[in-house]
């Protein structure tokens, strides 16, 4: 077998593989009376997945040019015209012609490999279980009677939640609301994803961080919506700079994570937010503000959202116990104007009819409980010494190669790396060494970046992961 694949063609090497092997099929080069080569074989021949072979089978099995059955191989369809044959949907065609997008290819690879691997994990962007308050939440579940019901809850979410989430963002965030204007959503994600849908149209200009995780999701470029981008220093982004943007690109949404911003860490300065909601409300733009991390600030000072300040109800604010208790409890809540709430909520109804009623009672009982406080004040100072030790080993192993700001809050670092180096190959080496990471690029950087989160492992693991990730980084400079 003389052919190989383009690597370098804008079609995928599944596909041409499968038109490689149905024209083989009509010139003979594949005869009707003996197998098809295996998938393994294939794979080894063209130095590609196995997962590549299969598609491109199933891609000519589903157009009835080939049979497979186990213990027997694949071999060519003897009814190759279709005369007699049903034939199977051919489903990589559906997949590829969806209108809501996929995640980039390498975020899937991170996924992946982080699901078959056992790998130290400086990529998931969630806390490790040795951080979840599970004896409180057993407790919970243990001890106090569910008096919820069981069937569909109000479109809102429970009431006796939004109560208390009521409450809980006036003492912790200081934020006047009402349970009317409250959404509980399936996590911040969610909540994201409804705004997008409901509250933008195709072809409307938004503002996003860069860096930034918003970068990351295929949502924006589903709904065909336009985003620019606003550079990120170590006090947020530039009010000037958004200024600029909207007068060129009249911006119809800003979308910002003020409090230690994923990725970089950053918390957006004061006088910044003062002259942000200034500009939204005389251009009456809306801000969408995503506050996963303000309760874990480091240094003991108060760290309120933009929301708090926002005397006009200019901004919707997105928030969850996702980072901060327990990423499967899925609970995640919306607060804003009451009709934008409502609009949402019937997008909501129409997607899951309302949110789950048991989770919502755990979640509802962990916020009132005396509980909840010390689980904070352990998470913040555990994460912070994972902090430091993620600090301390980058200073040790990588020297002064890398650049980076030191967060004092939340659960990334955002490290720049001074010398050259190929983001991919990279990666593949640090996967090889058995740690994982994300590269600069999928969240809007260049590639001289990587996001490094410390909230998964423990301080052992950390160091451990950065000594890899330097022995990668230094084997592929001697190349």
């Amino acid at each position: 077998m003389d052919w190989k694949p383009d690597r370098n063609a804008k079609k995928p090497i599944y596909k041409q593989l499968a038109e490689y092997i149905e024209n083989g099929i009509a010139d003979g080069t594949f005869p009707p009376d003996k197998p098809l080569p295996s998938e393994r074989f294939l794979a080894n021949k063209l130095q590609i997945n196995r997962s590549t072979v299969v598609a491109a089978y199933d891609e000519l099995e589903s157009n009835g040019l080939i049979e497979r059955k186990r213990g027997s191989g694949t071999t060519i369809s003897k009814d190759i015209w279709g005369m007699t044959k049903k034939r199977v949907p051919s489903w990589n065609r559906y997949i590829e012609a969806g209108s809501f997008l996929p995640n980039l290819p390498v975020t899937q690879r991170i996924r992946k490999e982080m699901e078959e691997h056992k790998l130290i994990n400086l990529a998931s962007g969630e806390l490790s279980e040795d951080l979840f308050p599970i004896d409180s939440l057993r407790e919970i579940i243990s001890t106090r009677s569910f008096i919820g019901s069981l069937g569909y809850d109000h479109p809102q979410g429970n009431e006796i939640l939004r109560k208390t989430i009521t409450k809980h963002v006036k003492r912790y965030r200081r934020i006047e609301t009402n349970p009317s204007s409250i959404l509980i959503t399936s996590g911040a994600q969610q909540a994201l994803y409804l705004i997008v849908q409901c509250l933008l149209k195709p072809g409307d200009a938004i503002a996003l961080e860069e860096p930034s995780y918003y970068y990351s999701l295929p949502v924006f470029k589903s709904t065909g919506i336009r985003p620019f981008y606003l550079p990120v220093d170590k006090d947020g982004i530039n009010p000037d700079d958004l200024l600029l943007l909207h007068k060129k690109h009249r911006i119809r949404m800003i979308f910002l994570n003020p409090a230690f911003q994923n990725p970089s860490g950053a918390f957006l300065h004061k006088n910044r937010r003062e002259k942000i909601l200034e500009i939204s409300s005389e251009y009456g733009i809306p801000i969408v503000e995503d506050d996963p991390y303000s309760l874990t600030s480091f240094n003991g000072e108060e760290t309120y959202p933009l929301k708090s300040m926002d005397e006009h109800g200019n901004v919707l604010y997105i928030s969850s116990l996702s980072k901060i208790v327990a990423s499967g409890l899925r609970i995640g809540w919306v607060i804003g104007p009451k009709p934008v709430i409502e609009r949402l909520s019937d997008a909501k109804q129409q997607v899951d009819f309302g949110h789950a009623s048991f989770t919502q009672w755990i979640a509802n009982d962990f916020l009132e409980s005396d509980d909840f406080d010390a689980h904070i004040n352990c998470l913040v100072k555990r994460l912070e010494n994972r902090r430091d030790q993620i600090v301390k080993s980058l200073r040790f192993y990588l020297k002064d190669d890398v650049d980076f700001y030191i967060p004092q809050g939340g659960i990334h670092l955002w490290c720049k790396i001074k010398k050259d180096f190929n983001e991919i190959q990279l990666l593949e080496e640090s996967i090889k060494r058995g740690v994982i990471y994300v590269p600069g690029s999928t969240l809007g950087s260049s590639t001289k970046y990587v996001r490094f989160t410390f909230a998964r492992e423990n301080e052992e693991n950390i160091n451990e992961g950065i000594k890899r990730f330097a022995d990668a980084f230094y084997n592929i400079q001697h190349k």
